[in-house]
Formats: C-alpha cells, structure tokens, sequence
C-alpha cells in the first residue's frame, strides 16, 4: 500500500495487484448524514443522486455512456459517516474513472428541474423502504439508540426535510463537505501510484484545502419505537452500546457479537431458527464508528411467537457474555480472518479496505496487524465485552407486534 498526501490535504492512496488488468477507484468523502443539519435530513443521499444528472458538461446519459462505452461501472453510496463515489475499469481507464468521479463531486450541473423530479425519486425510494419492514426497521432502532441526535436520523430524511432542500443548500453542501482535507483518492488493482497522484493533482489539485468539522458526538441513549404496520411477520430488533472503532476492546466485542449471531453455527441461528424454528432470518451484529458503537441483533418470526422468539435472543446473548468456549472464539476469529483475507482477493474489497483504514487510523494499515489483533483477543476480554455491553442502556425497534403484546 502507497500513500500520498497532496498540498491541500487530499489523501491518494493505492494498492497495486500484480496479474489483474482492472482496477477498482474510488473518492471516499467525510459527508454522511450525521453530518447534515436536522432541517435538511437526508441531503447527503439528495446530493449523491443529483450529481449524477449531470455533472462536468456531460448529460446524465453522456455520464453513463462514457464509462459503459469502456466495459467500466461508475455507482455511489451514502451511509450514516460519509458518501463514496465509485468507478470499476479496465486499467488502461483508470484516468476516464478518475475524471468522471472528479466532475460528478467538483463540477455537478444541480439544476432546479432535475432537483425537483429527482426528489420524486427519492420519496419513491423512501416509500420503498418503508414498505420492506426489514430495511425500515434499522432507521427506527437507530433512532431509538441515539434519541434526537443525528447519528439516529435517517440516511434518506422524510418528506419534510426533503422537500427543504433546494439547490442552495446542494451547493453549500458539496462546499462545505467536499473539502481536499476531507476526501481519500483511493485505487486498487493495475494501479501505478505515481499515476494515480499525478491525476489527483490533475483533477483535484485546486480544491478547497483544511479539515471537516467533527460531528456532534453520539451517545447511546437506549429507548424503544413501535412501529404499527401492517406485516406478515414480527420484525424484532434488540442493541446495546458498543465499543468506537478504535476503543482497545473493539476486536473483542466484535469476536462476541460473531459468537451470537455471525452465522449459522451462531448461537441465534442455532437456538433460535434450527433448535425452536422461531424465525426464517436471525442475525447479531456489531457497528462501530469513531466516537461510539452499537450491537444489534434482529429477527423476522410469527406474530404469534414474537414474545417467544423476544426472551430467547435476550437470553441467547446474556449466556454467551458468561460461558462463550474456546471452540467457538477459535471459529469466529478463524471466520474473521478468512473473511478479510478473501475479500481482499478483489480490487473493489482492497480499495474499500484501504479507504477504511484511512478513515479509522489516518494511515494504512497492513492485514496482517488486523489479523495479529484478532489473534490477540482472549476468551477472557470476549465475556468481558459482552457483559459491558450488556450492562449498558438496551434499544429496541419493532415492526408487525401483535395488539396484545404491542399494548
């Protein structure tokens, strides 16, 4: 891994992979939606979109033609810590990759007609969302994690705080969040990083240089929302306050929550899907970010079983926080190891793997100091991160409840 910090503070970082002819690039911005003010919820998603509909003198078909035209993909993703903007390519298209990426967040067209019917598409996309209890149900836990905060808003917003946003606020968005200080070049693949900064001082040399403001500090505050829809299913979420991602017991929270529900030889796959056939679909999880973190486990069961399938998770969780074995933190640990090792086999999971490392560190870190701190982790620090974790304020998030028990 190779990393270049240009003048303005833009990270350009890459991973060259002998024997690939393609390449996966990509711009990682500190432009999430817990970033955004409350009024305007949802406009890092608004902007991703826009963008799109035309950006650097292209039309938003002139923009898909020009890297399909290539055999490339060019995509975008929001999430709660910040947005990506993506292109896959054969190699010998990396600077056309580059190119687009830099027009679509320095040089977008954000023009009133386009914002507007691109705002029915995202209400269309919202009222998706909401009609997939199991997509919806995770902004309503979230919420209830982090009450009134905006680590707990929406990634989409809601029809009042979209129908806010105007191409003002697109335009003061992208100036304020799309700083040098706050954005990584990454590429990986049949990369030369010299070439690669050379198109980063090309494309994005004269951006506005200096740091992002940090946002507001999350805290976990616990609670619970009901959600009274129409469902075929109970959709059941439990979480708890997790360690940040660079807290000294992160790994070992991780290892606990893949013990209790990382798989099918979990424990909630095992005791609550095969053991007592109480749900189709049964998971834990744990997400960090780098000021706090969440555990959270879900279920999809019967409405008539919720209450059964509710106390068994509970108690799913609670014993593994007191008697996790040996046999199974070598398997989670052995699972994690595998998981990283092979996804870093492509361009598209060794480009996200640098960027992150960029994000959570400020620095490039090697696989095998992740794999080293996975090996270090105790059974001992497994339970005890369990019991911190449980010991703190619970969130709950339900969908489809039946009347008697929703009451």
């Amino acid at each position: 891994m190779q990393l270049t910090i240009l003048p303005n503070g833009l990270r350009v970082a890459s991973r060259e992979m002998p024997g690939l002819e393609t390449a996966a690039v990509g711009l990682y911005a500190e432009a999430g939606s817990r970033h955004e003010p409350a009024r305007i919820n949802g406009i890092a998603h608004l902007f991703e979109h826009m963008v799109f509909k035309g950006a650097g003198g292209r039309s938003a078909r002139e923009i898909s033609e020009a890297i399909e035209d290539v055999g490339g993909e060019l995509n975008a993703a929001t999430d709660r810590d910040g947005t990506s903007f993506t292109a896959a390519v054969m190699a010998e298209h990396i600077p056309l990759g580059v190119e687009l990426i830099a027009d679509l967040v320095q040089r977008p067209h954000l023009e009133e007609g386009e914002l507007a019917r691109e705002k029915d598409v995202v209400l269309q996309e919202l009222g998706e969302a909401r009609d997939t209890p199991s997509d919806i149900i995770f902004d309503e836990l979230w919420s209830a994690a982090f009450e009134d905060q905006p680590l707990g808003r929406p990634v989409l917003g809601d029809e009042t705080s979209i129908a806010a946003i105007g191409v003002d606020d697109l335009a003061e968005w992208r100036e304020s969040r799309f700083r040098a200080g706050g954005l990584a070049l990454v590429a990986a693949g049949k990369v030369e990083h010299e070439r690669l900064v050379d198109m980063a001082e090309a494309r994005f040399g004269g951006a506005a240089g200096g740091r992002l403001e940090a946002p507001e500090p999350a805290r976990f505050t616990g609670g619970a929302r009901l959600v009274r829809a129409p469902s075929e299913q109970a959709h059941l979420t439990l979480a708890f306050a997790a360690p940040a991602q660079r807290d000294p017991d992160y790994f070992a929270a991780r290892l606990f929550a893949d013990i209790v529900g990382g798989g099918m030889s979990s424990r909630l796959f095992q005791q609550v899907r095969e053991d007592r056939g109480l749900a189709y679909s049964v998971y834990a999880a744990l997400q960090p970010y780098a000021d706090t973190g969440i555990l959270y486990a879900y279920a999809a069961t019967a409405r008539r079983q919720s209450a059964s399938a509710a106390q068994l998770i509970e108690d799913v969780i609670a014993a593994a926080s007191e008697d996790a074995t040996p046999r199974e933190l070598e398997r989670v640990r052995t699972q994690s190891r595998a998981a990283l090792l092979m996804s870093l086999e492509s361009p598209w999971g060794q480009a996200h793997y640098v960027a992150r490392q960029l994000a959570v560190h400020g620095r490039l870190v090697e696989p095998a100091e992740v794999i080293a701190e996975l090996d270090a982790v105790t059974l001992d620090e497994v339970r005890e991160a369990g019991r911190r974790m449980l010991a703190g304020p619970r969130a709950r998030a339900t969908i489809g409840l039946p009347a008697a028990r929703a009451a």
